[in-house]
C-alpha cells in the first residue's frame, strides 16, 4: 500500500498533436528499467554526444536550442554553463536540484519516479558539456520512492558502463552521487542546497560570489533543475533547430505544466511554451469542477502572484506571464474557483512560508510571522481596515532584496496580488466579520 501512495503523482499525458520532448515515452510500461529505456532510444543522445561532439559543441547545441532553466528563474541553460571559469586546480561540480517543494509543483517527482534514466542521461550529457567529473543529485527528503528510483537508475548505469571510468571508450569519467535532503523548503534555493550537501545547515549564502565561481566545496559549480536535465537528451535527439521551433521567439521549446486546484483533470501536461492558460485549463484540465467559474490562478506555484479570470488568454511563456503581472516560475498552475475565499487562500499560502522560513534574516523571519497573524485576524472576523495597508507595508519591507534570499518575495506574492485584484474581499472581512463566498460567507 505504501508503494501505491508514493507513486500517486499525476502523470497525465498531453492530448492531441502536441510535441513531447520530455514525456515522449512516459506511457511506455516499465520505462524506468534500463533495458526498456534503451529499447526506446534511451542513452542514444549520450552515445551521439560522446562519439561525435566535443564538450563545447554540446554546450553550443544547448545554447542554440534556447532551452531555459525549468526551475523557476528561466535563465538560458547553455549560457549558465558558459559562466564557469576556465579549468583550473579546483574540480568542477554539477548539482541537480531535485528538492522540489514549491506548492503546486510535482513534475520533477514524476520524472524521477516514471523515467529516472532520462534524468541520469541528461545529467551525464550536461556533465560532459561542462567538463564535470562528479555530479550530485539532491532529492527532497519527502520523496523516498523517487530517490530509490534514481539510485537504482544510477546503479544500472554504472553496471552498463554508462558511468564511471572511460564511459563508452570516450575517455570521459563521471561519478554521480544521489543525496537525500531532510525536507527543508529553503534547500531548494541553490546556495542553501550547496550548504546542505556539504553537511551544514541549509542556510542561503551571500552572493556574490555565485556558485559558478565558488560553489560546492569552493569549486565552480553548475546547478540545474530536474526538468532542465531531463530535456537535454531530447534537445540532442531532435536537434537544436527543431526544439527551438516550438514555443515562442524568446521562450523556446516545451515545458511541463503542473495543473492542480479546482479542475476536473489535474496532472502534468507537456505543451509548447506560449500555450494559452485557457487552453491548459479547459482543453486539458477539463475545465473547473462542479461547473463553477475561474476566480484566480497562480501560474508558477504558490510564490507567483495571482492572475484573475479575465487574464485566462495569457500565453504561458516567461515574457507574457511577466507582462501580465506574475511569473511562470516552476510551472505550477493552481486554479481557484469562484467559491474560494481569497483571504483564506492567501493565509494558507503564507502559513507555508512562515513555517519554511529558515530564520536567518529578520525581515523574513519576523515578516512571515506578522503576515500570518494579520491574515488570521481578518479571516477570523476580528480585522480592522488598517490591517490592509499594514499587510502591504510589511510586504514592502520583505521584497526587492531586503531579505537574504527570494523566500521573502515568494511569501508576499499572494498577499500583494490578492489585495490588488480582490481588495473588496478584504474589506468585506473587516465590515462583516466573514467571507464574501464559500462556507463562511456572511452578508
Amino acid at each position: 500500500m505504501a508503494e501505491t501512495i508514493e507513486q500517486a503523482a499525476p502523470t497525465t499525458l498531453p492530448l492531441g498533436p502536441y510535441p513531447r520532448i520530455v514525456m515522449k515515452d512516459f506511457d511506455v510500461p516499465n520505462i524506468d528499467q534500463i533495458e526498456v529505456y534503451r529499447a526506446h532510444g534511451g542513452y542514444e543522445s549520450l552515445t551521439k554526444a560522446l562519439a561525435n561532439s566535443k564538450p563545447e559543441e554540446v554546450m553550443e547545441e544547448v545554447k542554440q536550442s534556447g532551452l531555459r532553466g525549468r526551475g523557476g528563474a528561466g535563465f538560458p541553460t547553455g549560457q549558465k554553463w558558459s559562466f564557469l571559469p576556465p579549468l583550473g586546480a579546483k574540480p568542477r561540480y554539477l548539482c541537480v536540484n531535485a528538492d522540489e517543494s514549491e506548492p503546486g509543483t510535482f513534475k520533477d517527482r514524476m520524472i524521477m519516479e516514471v523515467s529516472p534514466h532520462l534524468l541520469v542521461e541528461g545529467t551525464i550529457i550536461s556533465s560532459y558539456a561542462t567538463s564535470v567529473h562528479h555530479a550530485f543529485i539532491y532529492i527532497r527528503g519527502e520523496l523516498p520512492f523517487a530517490a530509490r528510483q534514481v539510485e537504482r537508475a544510477v546503479n544500472e548505469a554504472y553496471d552498463a558502463g554508462l558511468l564511471g571510468k572511460n564511459i563508452q571508450g570516450s575517455g570521459f569519467d563521471l561519478d554521480i552521487t544521489v543525496h537525500q535532503g531532510a525536507g527543508a523548503y529553503i534547500c531548494g534555493e541553490e546556495s542553501a542546497l550547496l550548504e546542505s550537501l556539504e553537511g551544514k545547515r541549509g542556510y542561503p549564502r551571500l552572493k556574490p560570489p555565485f556558485p559558478a565561481v565558488v560553489g560546492l566545496y569552493g569549486g565552480p559549480t553548475v546547478i540545474n533543475n530536474v526538468e532542465t536535465m531531463a530535456t537535454v537528451p531530447g534537445v540532442l535527439r531532435v536537434g537544436a533547430q527543431t526544439y527551438a521551433a516550438y514555443g515562442t521567439e524568446k521562450s523556446k521549446g516545451t515545458r511541463i505544466y503542473c495543473l492542480s486546484g479546482h479542475v476536473n483533470h489535474p496532472g502534468n501536461y507537456e505543451l509548447p511554451l506560449g500555450t494559452p492558460l485557457r487552453t491548459l485549463i479547459e482543453d486539458f484540465g477539463g475545465g473547473v469542477r462542479l461547473g463553477r467559474k475561474v476566480k484566480a490562478i497562480t501560474p508558477g506555484g504558490s510564490s507567483a502572484p495571482f492572475l484573475s479570470a479575465d487574464q485566462l488568454d495569457t500565453p504561458l511563456d516567461y515574457e507574457a506571464v511577466a507582462a501580465a503581472g506574475s511569473m511562470l516560475g516552476s510551472g505550477g498552475v493552481i486554479v481557484l474557483d469562484d467559491q474560494t475565499c481569497i483571504v483564506g487562500a492567501a493565509l494558507r499560502m503564507t502559513e507555508f512560508y512562515r513555517d519554511e522560513s529558515c530564520g536567518k534574516c529578520t525581515p523574513c523571519r519576523e515578516g512571515t510571522f506578522w503576515l500570518v497573524q494579520l491574515l488570521e485576524r481578518l479571516e477570523e472576523g476580528h480585522g480592522k481596515e488598517s490591517d490592509i495597508p499594514l499587510l502591504l507595508d510589511i510586504c514592502d519591507n520583505m521584497v526587492g532584496g531586503k531579505c537574504f534570499c527570494p523566500l521573502g518575495d515568494a511569501a508576499t506574492a499572494s498577499i500583494v496580488s490578492s489585495i490588488k485584484l480582490f481588495r473588496d474581499e478584504y474589506i468585506h472581512h473587516v465590515r462583516t466579520g466573514g467571507c464574501l463566498v464559500g462556507p463562511k460567507a456572511r452578508s
